[in-house]
């Protein structure tokens, strides 16, 4: 967006635009604009307000109704932390004590507004000049929110009273490429550590993907999952961490939300859960749990072991009932082949496919065509590993609690 365009939005006439669009429709879009232009109003701020429609709609999934009153950008809107995970950012900073944060590199301010929606001061720096303004008006309800268009690593933390820090680094490329080493994160994963010699109540927001490597051992490394989805990793210390140093998952799904911690180093190689047999029920592990390295605990909870000793899949001779895998009943299992998967599937009348895997490089939607199925009935299947062999194993999902 433009500086002019986004001086359109922001004037009265183009923030009543926005108010009065109605709920974005793709299909709808085209016609409105042309009404729009018909009226007489400027082409660039209809195609703005539009492009912000159509972003508020996509963002109902991070923010909710707060997504109604907000600004965006495709990016920005793409990294920004979502409303249940900031306000979990924002509640360990509460419980803390914590009375001034500075948010380093801010984005659109969602994690800034879960703070302020607490109560604490909050300075939130973004280097960005577009987004700062967008920020600027995320936060305008926050009277204790104050946006600074800065570098993050030029912010005198003591000058300005700051008693904790959240950082979110930058972890894609100018062109849109995802950035996986957290050398090359912007700032950088070592600069950022670094803050804890001037503010130890730090919390950083890093790429599920970080190795153990990478990781301080007197950290508390907690990754999440929303819905069954991995969205982060969050680093905390000082009184940020109330766990003290280990790693955990946190599951969030609509109002619940279930932990399973391990305590020691953060940067400690998972302990590995043994391999044996299938089982009658197989359980696959929630993201979360198994990039957390806890898929041993979380093997010891269900009395179950890895059907495999590399691959993430947890069987057992009964059910259980537990949020951290989904559980399927073992119906068949036999060595992977195309035509003897084929041939059972036709036999069964199996129409429609579900296809997970893990430990193999099959193509599902290849697969499927290369299965050509026909009929009435569903089937689950999971290909994997077993005893060392690329196998089938056919499964029922269980109800889930």
């Amino acid at each position: 967006m433009d500086r002019r365009t986004l001086s359109q939005l922001l004037s009265p006439e183009g923030w009543a635009l926005l108010a009065q669009l109605p709920p974005y429709d793709e299909e709808q879009a085209l016609r409105l604009s042309e009404g729009l232009r018909a009226r007489g109003l400027d082409p660039d701020l209809v195609a703005g307000a539009l492009t912000q429609s159509r972003l508020r709609s996509r963002a109902r999934s991070k923010f909710g109704e707060f997504s109604g009153e907000m600004l965006f950008t495709e990016s920005g809107l793409e990294q920004a932390t979502r409303l249940a995970v900031a306000a979990r950012h924002a509640r360990r900073y509460a419980d803390a004590g914590v009375q001034h944060v500075a948010d380093l590199g801010c984005g659109l301010g969602g994690d800034a507004m879960a703070m302020a929606a607490l109560g604490l001061r909050v300075l939130a720096v973004e280097l960005d000049e577009e987004t700062a303004t967008l920020a600027t008006v995320n936060l305008r309800a926050f009277e204790h929110a104050q946006v600074r268009l800065a570098d993050a690593t030029e912010v005198d933390l003591a000058a300005d009273g700051i008693d904790a820090v959240f950082a979110d680094p930058a972890r894609r490329t100018r062109s849109g490429a995802r950035v996986f080493d957290p050398r090359a994160y912007s700032p950088d994963l070592d600069t950022l550590l670094g803050l804890r010699h001037q503010v130890p109540n730090l919390g950083l927001k890093v790429g599920p993907g970080i190795p153990y490597t990478a990781l301080p051992s007197q950290t508390h490394a907690q990754w999440v999952s929303v819905d069954g989805n991995v969205v982060e990793a969050g680093l905390w210390f000082g009184d940020l961490a109330t766990e003290g140093a280990g790693r955990s998952a946190l599951l969030l799904s609509g109002e619940s939300a279930h932990v399973m911690s391990a305590p020691g180093d953060a940067d400690a190689r998972p302990v590995q859960a043994p391999a044996a047999d299938l089982g009658a029920y197989l359980y696959e592990p929630d993201g979360a749990v198994i990039r957390a390295g806890l898929v041993a605990q979380l093997a010891e909870r269900i009395e179950g072991h890895l059907v495999d000793e590399s691959i993430a899949y947890v069987s057992t001779a009964s059910a259980h009932e537990t949020p951290f895998a989904v559980g399927y009943r073992v119906l068949d299992s036999f060595d992977f082949g195309l035509k003897r998967l084929r041939a059972y599937l036709r036999t069964r009348e199996v129409g429609r496919v579900t296809i997970k895997k893990r430990g193999t490089a099959v193509v599902p939607d290849q697969l499927r065509q290369q299965l050509g199925l026909r009929g009435p009935n569903e089937a689950t299947i999971v290909l994997t590993r077993l005893r060392g062999k690329q196998s089938v194993i056919v499964v029922e999902p269980l109800p889930r609690g």
